[in-house]
């Protein structure tokens, strides 16, 4: 697959994680770099991709610069069918950059922001081990969520003002999520738009640093039961 996309990697050595990062409609990879240079700092062995979308975008009305993942054109029925139908492809371009920087799928994680980011959510529904962890940045679901994806840690970070694409259904599927057993976190900031503003991103880096994978504790718990078996009793 050829893909334009914007890349910075470590200045020495290999790649300890990855970062794919998906802008919304309109834009290129370019509008992810605030992101970037935030997980840059944090991770300096990440190597973060800023691909751009697979269409040129086509404007509602009319065509415009920049790109997008899937047209929205159509009804809400059938741009989630268009959404669904670019999963595939996106699999395949985060699956080609794993491979090329010899990393398994739970070092890496997708970021997105609008578009992006309900496509990254979407592609967490369809595809078991693409990704160990998702931020998605004022996006949401198109289609209610099904499962609860195994060893992924979800981001939900939003604007309460935005107006573009509300906040309460958002939170009704992270409650539903939670129900079915998923590992999530959901972040609405006051007096915050439709925008990749810095504030979420801050708060994003929060929960990259401070938020433990059901996973590992279940890791925690299995080791401390072996070495209780193992400890002599007195």
């Amino acid at each position: 697959m050829t893909q334009t996309a914007h890349v910075l990697v470590p200045q020495d050595g290999p790649p300890e994680l990855l970062f794919v990062l998906l802008h919304g409609a309109g834009a290129d990879g370019e509008q992810m770099r605030p992101l970037a240079e935030a997980l840059h700092r944090q991770y300096p062995r990440a190597a973060l991709v800023m691909p751009n979308g697979f269409q040129p975008f086509e404007g509602i009305p009319g065509g415009g610069a920049g790109f997008q993942w899937f047209s929205e054109r159509g009804d809400e029925t059938l741009r989630a069918l268009q959404l669904s139908a670019a999963v595939p492809s996106l699999v395949a371009l985060v699956r080609q950059w794993a491979e090329k920087l010899s990393l398994t799928w739970d070092r890496v994680a997708l970021g997105g922001f609008s578009q992006g980011a309900m496509l990254a959510l979407e592609a967490l529904q369809q595809e078991e081990a693409l990704a160990g962890r998702v931020l998605a940045f004022a996006g949401g679901y198109a289609y209610w969520p099904q499962h609860a994806p195994q060893d992924v840690c979800i981001h939900l970070l939003h604007g309460k003002d935005d107006t573009e694409l509300p906040y309460p259904p958002l939170l009704s599927a992270a409650q539903e999520l939670v129900s079915l057993g998923a590992d999530i976190t959901a972040d609405v900031l006051p007096h915050v738009g439709h925008e990749l503003h810095p504030q979420l991103i801050d708060r994003a880096m929060e929960q990259l640093r401070t938020f433990i994978p059901a996973r590992l504790w279940r890791e925690a718990v299995l080791t401390a039961a072996e070495q209780d078996k193992t400890e002599p009793r007195h």
